[in-house]
């Protein structure tokens, strides 16, 4: 029987409540990346064209090289025909040159190269095609649910498609993952060839804690970028798509972490090791267990909120004896307006032993007792 307890806290403070935002985007998706707290999702779960925010997918995979020291910053990839022929924006390489990884990062992330990104393909995969296919078995390990690529660059293609909420999943972990190179993300121009490129991203520099990372543009999805801003310690991702122009993608995009940031705080409701609630105990030698916070729980609460938060206990009720101390046997999960669920492991706080033959039976004859058919 799986037992369901609802706890209502509330937690008042000065304000009215905080409303959703109105967005020009036709996809928007923001999270803070420290509580994976939603707190804007329009259209976030459907397929979109990427254009070159897709890119960061292929800059994912060179990075992993260079972490596991399979390449090396120093390393060189030659320039084949196809690269070279590659159009959209470039970076401009030579036909038959070699040019340094190093190099090809800042081709792709701040030059946004078409031909920087088949060079990189083709020098971990030998064509591109197979670095398509590496695309797509690492999104899958890395939680990119809905996306596939259909090549290197994110040029028009009708399966080459991805979700907001993927490219905030692929954002994070190009930041947790390689904290080590994301400094190239926060880069503003970059010369090549002794040709010098602006990096798109227009909000790197406006005072809003912006350091990464990719926009995008083809006529099929519109202008994009995904962002990611720190202030404070705390860190937002910002994926938006479908804007009208260039212009149009930096305003939607600093008012959004504008409001992410002012409209939102991050609050510990609930510290590791603190008690939560008591679980029945079945054949124990008590009745009830403490049910204990696994870890700290961080909320990510409209600023202005004067609203309930609902705390839903969850467990298989009633839990059979013995317990051992520490082990997971139930689930907290916390609901508020507008955002996603999220749910914290609880633990039990105590050993809770088997009662003996004759206690055991004894507890059965209780329970029919009070519990006689109906």
């Amino acid at each position: 029987m799986k037992k369901i307890l609802s706890l209502l806290i509330i937690f008042l403070l000065a304000a009215e409540p905080s409303f959703a935002i109105d967005t020009a985007a036709t996809q928007a998706f923001l999270i803070d990346m420290d509580t994976h707290t939603v707190m804007l999702n329009k259209d976030g779960d459907v397929l979109m064209h990427p254009s070159s925010m897709s890119k960061l997918m292929t800059i994912y995979i060179l990075f992993s090289r260079l972490a596991e020291g399979r390449v090396k910053l120093d390393s060189k990839f030659a320039v084949s025909e196809k690269a070279w022929r590659t159009q959209g924006s470039k970076t401009f390489v030579a036909i038959g040159s070699e040019i340094a990884v190093e190099d090809l990062i800042h081709g792709i992330i701040i030059q946004s190269g078409n031909d920087a990104c088949i060079v990189v393909a083709e020098g971990i995969s030998g064509t591109e095609e197979a670095f398509v296919a590496e695309m797509n078995r690492v999104a899958k390990t890395i939680g990119l649910e809905h996306s596939h690529f259909d090549n290197a660059t994110g040029l028009p293609d009708d399966n080459h498609l991805m979700t907001a909420r993927d490219l905030a999943t692929l954002a994070e972990h190009l930041i947790k993952d390689f904290p080590q190179y994301y400094q190239y993300f926060s880069l503003r121009e970059y010369t090549f060839n002794n040709i010098t490129q602006q990096n798109r991203n227009r909000l790197l520099g406006r005072n809003i804690g912006v350091d990464g990372l990719k926009t995008g543009h083809t006529d099929a999805g519109g202008f994009g970028i995904t962002l990611s801003a720190m202030q404070n310690e705390r860190r937002l991702i910002l994926v938006i798509n479908g804007m009208a122009s260039d212009n149009e993608r930096v305003e939607e995009g600093e008012k959004l972490l504008r409001w992410g940031f002012r409209e939102f705080e991050d609050k510990t409701v609930l510290h590791k090791g603190q008690k939560v609630a008591y679980g029945d105990v079945w054949f124990g030698k008590q009745a009830t267990v403490p049910l204990l916070a696994d870890s700290d729980l961080t909320l990510t609460l409209p600023a202005s909120m004067k609203n309930n938060i609902k705390f839903t206990l969850k467990y298989n009720a009633p839990i059979v004896a013995p317990i051992v101390k520490g082990t997971h046997v139930a689930d907290l999960t916390i609901t508020m307006p507008d955002t996603e669920p999220q749910t914290v492991p609880l633990v039990a706080g105590e050993d809770v032993e088997k009662l003996s033959g004759f206690g055991h039976m004894a507890a059965i004859v209780r329970y029919y007792l009070h519990h006689p058919k109906q």
